[in-house]
């Protein structure tokens, strides 16, 4: 067996303000992550004929991009507006994501469509792009009961964390890892697309071509079928990412040297973007995926303990969930009167946003110390929800 694929893919968010408020706080590490971001389509120049770059981008950093204050604040050492043209590469390719960059089973099911669609409007309108087929859930945080609604928003696959795959249908260690399988519930399947652990973790933390060029061989040399071996990690944070230096980050240490090796045909696998996989081998096997997310360092995301691990991250939680009732119980109910008030629809859709902003996962990842953020961005979509009841009411 000698054909072997590998996906790469990198997310990239910042949480609402956070890029705003260390440019104010700690401006060489807003630089960093900046061109950490900026080197991502430079890096790929000159191999865009076999390069081949997953990016996930969360809705709030390419807002945060596209604003011209903050484009202004950042003008003289990344444009914001050439980084968001040179991601339109040939070799890069764009998965949906939550707008909010929120953990889908922990919040209520109404909002996680609420998010996809909102990230849909600003990437169809930065990017040119009507159709995204693979769908990249914030921090892996997957359910099977989230199938039926990534159907009926027309994706083709979603990824999932290898050690949450269970097989129904028997088949190897090699097997679960490195092929598409699919995962049915509610009568509507999906592929699922499996997140090599071991190998994203090394993607993460640093590694080298050789070195990841044996793995591949190794892991896959017992294969009957053509595998993909996907890796997908964080893309700008950690010192891996960040470094200015090529001789010390991913891009001058590992993917370039990688690149130059796939010119010379001595890699032994090739990248590819996992739609193009698809189309030539598409997927084998049913699985079910627990519900669970990617390991986070501390812990391995079975049970969500890193978001749900204090009372208070769990009085968060439901406040959130009681709050997501109360503004679509109303919306609902205007709605099938036509929005008789626009006035009142303003101010519940600006109560919605805000609402959808309370479940950004770093909200919640940082322990208890950003869980106040929760309730301030609650504290103004109950103001607003009842600013449109009054409205409503008069």
């Amino acid at each position: 067996m000698h054909d072997r694929y590998h996906a790469t893919i990198l997310t990239l968010h910042q949480p609402p303000g956070n890029l705003e408020d260390l440019l104010l706080h700690d401006t060489w590490k807003a630089k960093e992550i900046m061109y950490a971001l900026d080197r991502i389509p430079r890096a790929i120049w000159g191999y865009e004929d076999i390069a081949r770059i997953h990016l996930a981008i969360s809705g709030s950093l390419l807002e945060t991009l596209t604003s011209q204050d903050f484009q202004s604040q950042t003008y003289g050492y990344v444009k914001c507006g050439d980084l968001l043209w040179n991601l339109r590469n040939p070799a890069i390719d764009l998965l949906a994501t939550g707008y909010y960059h929120p953990v889908f089973p922990l919040i209520p099911p109404a909002d996680r469509e609420e998010h996809i669609l909102r990230w849909f409007g600003i990437a169809r309108h930065l990017f040119d792009q009507e159709h995204f087929q693979g769908m990249w859930p914030p921090e892996m945080g997957f359910c099977m009961e989230m199938i039926p609604m990534l159907k009926k928003l027309g994706f083709r696959y979603v990824l999932v964390d290898s050690e949450q795959v269970v097989p129904l249908t028997p088949m190897s260690w090699h097997e679960v890892r490195y092929r598409p399988h699919i995962a049915s519930f509610g009568g509507e399947d999906i592929i699922v697309v499996v997140r090599d652990r071991e190998l994203s973790n090394s993607q993460e933390a640093g590694m080298d071509a050789g070195w990841f060029i044996h793995e591949i061989f190794e892991r896959t040399q017992h294969c009957d079928f053509v595998p993909l071996v996907t890796t997908a990690s964080d893309g700008s944070n950690g010192g891996w990412f960040r470094n200015t230096k090529w001789d010390a980050n991913f891009w001058g240490v590992f993917y370039r040297p990688l690149m130059r090796r796939m010119r010379e045909g001595t890699a032994g696998f090739s990248p590819i973007f996992i739609q193009d996989y698809l189309d030539r081998f598409g997927a084998e096997g049913y699985v079910i995926v627990r519900t669970g997310a990617w390991n986070t360092g501390e812990h391995n995301g079975v049970g969500f303990m890193q978001w749900t691990g204090s009372q208070m991250q769990k009085d968060a939680l439901e406040r959130v969930d009681k709050m997501s009732r109360g503004i679509h119980e109303l919306r609902w109910e205007e709605g099938k009167k036509g929005w008789p008030d626009p006035e009142a629809g303003r101010l519940l859709e600006e109560a919605m946003w805000r609402l959808l902003k309370s479940e950004t996962s770093c909200h919640f990842f940082w322990g208890e110390d950003w869980v106040p953020r929760v309730h301030v961005d609650l504290d103004r979509a109950a103001s607003l929800v009842e600013q449109a009841r009054k409205k409503l009411d008069t």
